[in-house]
């Protein structure tokens, strides 16, 4: 291990020290949010810390086997060598472990995300593949056992969606679905194909992580234009007799968010702010990013939806995430949900890169 990475483990173990000492002696019980935010960080540095204890303990087991060898006595020589060898293996383990511990976590991992769909060039196959990754995505979430709702959709003539808004709840959505924000293109036949030729067509998919409350960006009502609508799709007669539906503008920045799932046209309000907030939220975010990457050109790219980050070949049955070179034949299972092998890899391809740029700032 680097006398940086030692560098910062030992200050880690002040810290712990100084966490202890803070919530032993009960004055920030009175402070609930402080309080809970001081235990969780002395729960997160106690287990970082009580790992790099156990690497010193190694290396110190390490050590002492290898005088144990050096001394001559053959009795013990083998008992020496198996001892060598299991320390250097949990040594090289637990350094690779602490090396992604120190990695920064995203803070909205863990929480639920909105995830858009867009139709785009291509015309009606644009939006039946929409419909296609709408499907993929919700399969997934099924599987995860994820909740999912349908904020808003906006259906095409001939199937699929020009647009569509979800709102997706449970362990590390937000997550696991990070790195799908970007351009998809898709080459197939289309059922409206009567020469049988290969087109190809793309969709955007934006992922948003759903603000804290506390964190939420505070809207200011003159900056707003609201509108009320019937809502269209299912419900029965309902929705064509109330104007139930909301669409929500922000006039600074031109973005619109609408809700229309429900009947209650207080609760499609309070939806349609909370994906215009992740959308602020977003676009700050994004903003950032591209200054970011001016500067040193990240793995995920800016997240601009105009970025082609994955095609969908058909015919081949071939998926390729461009950003990480990874091909899969698999594609049908692919389409049905089955997405983990993509995620895992753009989540390695993320943690083997910034591990990289840790090992740099360490040397």
């Amino acid at each position: 291990m680097k006398d940086a990475l030692r560098q910062q483990f030992d200050r880690l173990g002040y810290r712990l020290a100084e966490l202890d000492t803070t919530l032993a002696d009960g004055s920030v019980a009175t402070d609930m949010k402080r309080y809970r935010a001081l235990t969780r960080e002395q729960s997160e540095v106690s287990s970082l810390v009580e790992r790099y204890r156990r690497y010193l303990q190694r290396e110190q087991d390490l050590a002492a086997a290898r005088e144990l060898l050096d001394s001559g006595d053959a009795d013990m020589a083998d008992m020496a060598r198996e001892e060598i060898a299991a320390a250097q293996e949990d040594l090289a383990r637990l350094d690779q472990e602490l090396q992604l511990a120190l990695i920064p976590k995203d803070p909205d991992d863990d929480r639920p995300a909105f995830l858009e769909i867009r139709a785009g060039t291509g015309g009606d196959e644009s939006a039946l593949f929409a419909g296609d990754l709408t499907r993929m995505y919700t399969r997934f979430a099924e599987g995860q056992g994820w909740r999912c709702e349908v904020l808003s959709a906006n259906e095409s003539d001939l199937g699929g969606y020009k647009e569509i808004v979800l709102r997706l709840d449970g362990d590390g959505v937000y997550g696991q679905l990070k790195f799908e924000s970007g351009g998809h293109r898709v080459q197939r036949v289309p059922a409206t194909e009567s020469q049988g030729r290969i087109h190809t067509s793309a969709c955007t998919v934006a992922v948003m992580a759903e603000p804290d409350e506390a964190e939420e960006i505070q809207l200011n009502p003159a900056d707003l234009r609201i509108d009320t609508f019937r809502a269209s799709g299912a419900g029965g007669q309902h929705v064509n007799k109330t104007d139930s539906a909301i669409r929500i503008t922000h006039l600074p920045t031109g973005l619109v968010a609408e809700c229309q799932d429900d009947r209650s046209q207080h609760r499609n309000k309070a939806k349609a702010m909370a994906v215009l907030a992740a959308r602020l939220r977003e676009k700050d975010r994004s903003e950032r990013a591209a200054k970011e990457a001016a500067q040193r050109k990240s793995l995920i790219g800016s997240g601009d939806r105009s970025d082609r980050i994955r095609t969908y070949n058909f015919p081949q049955g071939r998926l390729t995430d461009h950003r990480i070179n990874l091909t899969l034949y698999k594609l049908g299972a692919i389409m049905d949900g089955d997405l983990a092998d993509v995620l895992q890899g753009l989540q390695q391809a993320q943690a083997a890169e910034q591990l990289a740029a840790l090992e740099g700032g360490a040397t």
